[in-house]
């Protein structure tokens, strides 16, 4: 198995946020010498990024949904991004 971290676009957002939890932890452990920290905090944004990504395209799904007249689903459009 391959030691290199998973590239950031292909995390879940489960394995994202975990991922960021953990370098939260670490900078807040004060344990991480100066470099570290700042390539630990480059990282943390890139994962926020991602996950915010992730949860606008997650909303912008839900908000497709089509609702009948009793406000019951009916069905679903396609997400369209632009």
């Amino acid at each position: 198995m391959s030691d290199q971290p998973q590239p950031i676009a292909e995390l879940s957002f489960e394995a994202a946020l975990k991922r960021l939890e953990e370098i939260v932890r670490r900078l807040e452990s004060g344990e991480a010498t100066l470099d570290e920290a700042i390539d630990l905090y480059s990282e943390g944004d890139r994962l926020k990024q991602q996950c915010e990504a992730r949860l606008q395209a997650a909303q912008a799904r839900i908000e497709k949904i089509q609702l009948g007249r009793g406000g019951e689903p009916t069905g679903t459009t396609p997400f369209d991004p632009s």
